[in-house]
This record gives structure tokens, C-alpha cells and sequence, in this order.
């Protein structure tokens, strides 16, 4: 729990922010639509497992698509440390 109020030094929050608006470049994606993506897939996520959201990584890439022809089609990966996957209750 004590992850939830550890702050982060100034270089990492830079680091996090030019990671993001490298992303957003890639895909004409505005910083804040990142955001709120990687938001939703945690509280999506935490339905079901307890994730560690602070150390969530969302990237969105562009690379070649199979048939070969050069177009680039961008493709989202997620690195999500699980904590515990203990499946939660559902029938509340």
C-alpha cells in the first residue's frame, strides 16, 4: 500500500511525460487521450486482479503490417505488473 503515496523524483516524472508525448507523436494521439486510455485499462484490470498501476507501461507502435506493403498499422502493448491474481468477487 505504501507504493499508492510514494512520490515520484522529478526525473522520473519527466521521463514518464516525454515517454508520452512520444507516443502521442506516433500516433496523433493528444497526452491526455494516453491517459485516460491507460486509466481505463487499469480500472478494467482491477475488476478482476490487483494491478500495480504506478508502474503500468503503455506503448503505442507502428510497424509494418504482414502483407508487406509498408503500410504501418499502430499496435498498443501493455506491461502490467500483477500483484495478486486472486479473482475477486463478481456477484456484488
Amino acid at each position: 500500500m505504501r507504493h499508492f503515496f510514494r512520490r515520484k523524483s522529478s526525473c522520473q516524472i519527466a521521463k514518464d511525460r516525454l515517454k508520452i508525448l512520444l507516443i502521442s507523436d506516433r500516433v496523433n494521439c493528444s497526452p491526455e487521450v494516453m491517459e485516460l486510455i491507460k486509466l481505463d485499462i487499469a480500472k478494467v484490470l482491477s475488476k478482476y486482479m490487483k494491478i500495480d498501476s504506478e508502474n503500468m507501461d503503455i506503448q503505442i507502435n507502428t510497424k509494418g503490417n504482414k502483407s508487406g506493403r509498408g503500410s504501418k498499422m499502430p499496435s498498443l502493448y501493455a506491461n502490467i505488473p500483477i500483484v495478486d491474481v486472486t479473482a475477486k468477487d463478481l456477484a456484488k
